[in-house]
């Protein structure tokens, strides 16, 4: 790798303008501690002591961006309700732009609760609405992109899709043509029922078991020609631009045209891989914006990555201590 001045390459990030559009979330945790079982069923009785609100889903994608001094701004359609008047008034205090955030009667705001006794999660609930948006719905949020648009002329559009409905096959095929209309850069991280509707996408990012869920390949692999085969696979389907795969604790993978490389982990001490693919792909569109080098992007989004692994929770990636690993760790 060419030598990288990467004090410059971070200040640039400030002239970013990222768009997240997709399933935002509040991930709640409950925190407290489990000293004997219920009489009532047998099950551990947690003593709560504290709770905590974070973002999650698109909601996370957006703290990383602003994280790392960029202009974020995030796109959705969220429940009329307590909960999403919560996940606002976080976003605000991030400096995320919220003026293009809907609420919908139709809906409820996904919230995860997950309960924590013994530093080990004991329950998760979730209260969310699954199925797809209405029309209506659908075209205000198109028509919110299109004003975002041409409002804001963002840099990146990141497609976050968690299946809970916000990110239909309409809304995803307008957004995507919006885009290549605009030169805009976008990003997907897919999941299984729109896996193939991101037609036209530059940077598709879907991890490996993802990926041979929507393939339907069963057979085992982790090397050049097995991962060129799915880029192959997946090209004659979608035509993007870079496939970009998460490999968990083996590191990433890239192709774009006939470059390609598995790009190993760095050693870490794994405490939660909540919100990993979150931070990977925030940070891969950012530099990919900043430089259309494919090869620094896939280094320093697999060294972010394992960053935030290091934590417990949805956490997001710190630009200091990105910067200090990156010169650190690409010299």
């Amino acid at each position: 790798m060419a030598a990288v001045d990467f004090d410059q390459l971070f200040e640039q990030f400030k002239k970013m303008r990222v768009a997240i559009i997709g399933d935002v979330m509040l991930d709640t945790y409950m925190w407290g501690r489990v000293e004997r079982i219920s009489p009532e069923a047998p099950v551990p009785v947690v003593t709560l002591e504290k709770k905590e609100f974070r973002m999650g889903g698109a909601g996370n994608v957006a703290l990383n961006i602003a994280s790392l001094g960029s202009n974020s701004s995030v796109l959705s359609v969220m429940g009329n309700d307590e909960d999403g008047v919560l996940l606002k008034k976080m976003f605000e205090e991030k400096n995320i732009n919220t003026e293009f955030l809907l609420t919908s009667s139709k809906r409820i705001t996904t919230n995860k609760i997950r309960v924590i006794g013994r530093n080990q999660q004991m329950m998760r609930l979730d209260s969310e609405i699954t199925k797809d948006l209405g029309y209506e719905d659908e075209n205000r949020l198109v028509l919110a992109v299109q004003n975002f648009i041409a409002q804001e002329k963002p840099d990146v559009v990141i497609f976050e899709d968690y299946n809970k409905g916000v990110l239909t096959e309409l809304v995803i095929r307008k957004v995507i043509e919006l885009c290549r209309l605009n030169n805009i850069i976008t990003a997907a991280d897919p999941k299984r029922r729109n896996f193939f509707t991101y037609k036209g996408v530059t940077i598709f990012k879907p991890n490996l078991k993802e990926v041979k869920e929507g393939l339907n390949i069963i057979t085992d692999g982790l090397d050049i020609p097995f991962l060129e085969g799915i880029h192959t696979s997946l090209s004659d389907q979608l035509h993007q631009e870079i496939s970009f795969i998460t490999l968990s604790d083996q590191g990433v993978f890239y192709q774009q045209g006939n470059r390609k490389r598995i790009v190993p982990s760095h050693l870490r001490n794994i405490a939660d891989v909540s919100g990993a693919g979150d931070t990977v792909i925030a940070v891969a569109s950012l530099v990919y914006a900043v430089t259309r080098d494919v090869d620094l992007m896939a280094e320093i989004a697999n060294i972010a990555g394992g960053l935030v692994c290091e934590e417990v929770g949805t956490v997001a990636i710190r630009k200091d201590k990105l910067l200090i690993e990156c010169k650190s760790l690409l010299k």
